[in-house]
């Protein structure tokens, strides 16, 4: 007995011995675990595998709830010092993973990364929760938000501070406990159905595929278009065919292009019927589940509706506001539209009297009018407009206003081969930060452009931002390398605009840094950037043809900058319906059954948008609002819009490179994060108030 005993000890102690040594391997072999051991500490991507993410999310939650009650258990007196500051420390490991996790779902994601990320999800909104709904952390930042002259406080300080406290409020700190159980439950729900909807929307936009076997239906379509669209079928091993898909990239040449209107019409159609196609990538039940989720939510914390809760602390600060931005500038923009309907059908009409313009016909009509009233199309511009010479021009117009300098370096690890980086550094030689560039279109990457951090600018410890930038442009060819449309040109740059707003960050504190401002002023620095895109000047720093390497010409320069207005009612009109299709989905009071397309075609109705023009984003595709961050605030655009076209002004005013200027810009905006108010901002640049006339004259809307 005694030794079956001795034995079973011994056992023990070997399994004991062997978890302990199991556990210590995984901790060492887990990248996010320890220092990365890569230049600048960016993300170890020759080392992370899928089976890292879920282990230190979980980690990483447990260390955060540790941090947490460290600064709860604290006995002493509440302070800025012994609880906002280890606030802002806490939860990095925790963001170390995630940010990682969600770049890569969206930049590059498969089966794994989606059961991932449908795991943690839940996991982090409970989490998250638990954190906002902590009375006793409450309690603490109550004390010190109304005690605040105690401690000295700098300007950072305060708007931090501030910015604690008010968060807590909004996510339901002074509601009683039943009322906290039940926002807790409407928050993980919305948490998963918007990462769903986002998930299904990408596979609807891979499921479809035009293929073409006949070479007759390739007519009208530039040489480039076709070999791309071979290429495509070549990677789907299609055999003796051209394969388009609704990926702009590919659908659009198509349809500004292709002579075949019916095959533009089901391409189109594919398109705007992303997520409503009653199968099981149908978003239209999800539509529904979440308004009312909101609805219940916005009550729940003492709204009316949830676009009175979103925009609060926005500039706009309530929804008349919205409306009162979208009214002046949709009357004119819609009555353009329809003038440009009137031009549109009579280019159609010469070779048939009866033709009925649709909204498949808009791009391909579009481009013939182009051509004819400003002797222009993309395929004149395309040559010059090579992706890495476009990416150049961008970074040369970033040196000549802050003097800041982008390094390639192909020594740090990337998570796709289309990746680059560059290592970013001032005119001092310090380091700024570390930005990836991903440019092409690819299956595992959802659709649009978008900039995001891996890492966020945090003076307080003297953290450096890690900043990418992820757009869907063409990929090069076996003929060609990858050439821009104008349209895409200013995309690069508009996003690149993005990227500078977090590397020029300079906060003390990560809660404020980089984009971290209200959603209607955060367009603002990517949108200014766009008006250097297209200056005279400017294009002719980068645009050399791909092939010979000459300069744009003068007079391609010139026809671009006649039509700059051109197609302007669409365009923006296009967008509006959008703006206000997400206002009318948030600014619901009450619960209710409906049928989603109903509600949109009567939105669309009571704005009398015009027949030959969808809405940019229908209901059941509309990830801004239903899959990102952008609920009750898609207008946002069009009110930066306003700041950036007053903005750029000044540039027009004193000089395009005008170094004061550009040092106002950057002290006064780009590194300011959060840390003042949106609007404070604004006048700290300009003088005074943004004015609206700057961008009506842009559009030709005045």
């Amino acid at each position: 007995m005694q030794r079956i005993f001795t034995v079973l000890i011994l056992i023990t102690g070997v399994l004991m011995l062997t978890s302990c040594t199991t556990d210590e391997s995984q901790k060492a072999a887990n990248p996010f675990f320890s220092d990365y051991g890569t230049p600048f500490e960016t993300p170890a991507f020759d080392k992370i595998e899928e089976e890292h993410f879920l282990p230190a999310i979980k980690k990483g939650i447990h260390v955060h709830k540790q941090e947490i009650k460290q600064i709860v258990n604290n006995s002493a007196e509440p302070t800025f010092k012994n609880v906002i500051i280890p606030l802002e420390k806490s939860g990095r490991l925790l963001d170390r993973a995630n940010n990682v996790l969600g770049n890569l779902n969206s930049a590059h994601t498969n089966d794994k990364i989606q059961e991932i990320k449908k795991k943690t999800t839940p996991m982090l909104s409970k989490h998250y929760d638990e954190i906002m709904l902590n009375e006793k952390l409450f309690e603490k930042i109550k004390h010190i938000y109304y005690n605040q002259e105690k401690y000295k406080l700098g300007q950072q300080d305060k708007k931090v501070l501030e910015e604690y406290y008010e968060d807590f409020v909004r996510n339901g700190a002074n509601l009683p406990p039943e009322k906290k159980a039940r926002l807790k439950e409407i928050n993980e729900k919305l948490s998963s159905l918007m990462l769903q909807f986002g998930e299904n929307v990408r596979k609807e936009t891979n499921k479809f595929e035009l293929v073409i076997k006949d070479k007759e239906n390739l007519a009208g379509l530039p040489e480039g278009v076709i070999d791309a669209a071979r290429e495509a079928a070549e990677e789907k091993d299609i055999e003796d065919a051209w394969v388009f898909t609704i990926h702009k990239p590919s659908m659009i040449p198509f349809l500004k292009f292709s002579e075949k209107r019916e095959l533009r019409k089901k391409i189109f159609k594919a398109y705007i019927n992303k997520g409503n196609n009653n199968g099981d990538l149908d978003n239209k039940d999800m539509i529904k589940e979440m308004v009312n989720l909101r609805v219940e939510k916005a009550h729940l914390l003492g709204y009316d509706n949830w676009s009175q809760y979103i925009l609060e602390n926005k500039m706009a600060k309530e929804p008349a506001n919205v409306y009162d931005l979208l009214d002046q500038v949709w009357k004119p923009a819609l009555q353009t539209a329809k003038e440009e309907v009137v031009k549109l059908e009579k280019i159609a009409r010469e070779d048939n009297p009866d033709f009925d313009l649709k909204p498949w016909d808009w791009w391909y009509y579009a481009n013939k009018l182009k051509e004819q009233e400003y002797k222009l199309d993309d395929d004149q511009l395309k040559p010059y407009f090579k992706l890495e010479n476009v990416r150049q021009g961008a970074f040369d117009v970033a040196n000549k206003l802050y003097g800041i300098t982008f390094e390639k370096r192909d020594d740090i690890p990337k998570y796709h081969p289309d990746v680059d980086v560059f290592e970013v550094r001032d005119s001092d030689g310090s380091l700024i930060g570390i930005f990836y560039t991903d440019y092409y279109y690819r299956d595992s990457k959802r659709g649009g452009a978008w900039m995001n951090h891996y890492r966020k600018q945090f003076g307080l410890i003297n953290q450096r931002p890690i900043v990418c930038n992820v757009c869907n442009f063409s990929k090069p060819t076996e003929n060609q390398p990858s050439l821009l449309t104008l349209d895409q040109v200013e995309t690069l740059f508009h996003e690149f605009g993005h990227g500078l707003h977090g590397l020029l960050s300079d906060c003390i504190y990560i809660k404020l840094s980089g984009t971290s401002v209200p959603r209607d002023f955060v367009e603002m620095p990517s949108q200014i950037m766009e008006n250097w895109a297209t200056h005279p000047k400017v294009i002719k720093s980068y645009a050399k043809h791909w092939e010979t390497g000459e300069t744009i010409p003068d007079e391609l320069i010139q026809k671009i900058d006649k039509a700059a207005k051109f197609n302007q009612g669409f365009k923006t009109v296009e967008y509006m319906a959008a703006a206000y299709l997400d206002m009318a989905w948030h600014t619901l009071e009450e619960k209710k059954k409906f049928d989603v397309m109903e509600f949109e075609n009567a939105a669309m109705d009571e704005i009398g948008l015009i027949p030959e023009i969808v809405v940019r984003y229908r209901s059941p595709y509309f990830q801004h609002v239903f899959a990102g961050g952008y609920s009750s605030g898609y207008y946002s655009y069009l009110w930066s819009a306003v700041l950036d076209a007053d903005a750029f002004q000044a540039f027009k005013e004193e000089g395009l490179y005008d170094k004061a200027t550009a040092q106002s810009l950057r002290e006064n905006v780009l590194e300011k994060g959060g840390s003042l108010e949106a609007d404070a901002m604004f006048r700290k640049f300009r003088g005074r108030a943004p004015q609206i006339d700057p961008l009506l004259e842009r559009r030709g809307f005045k």
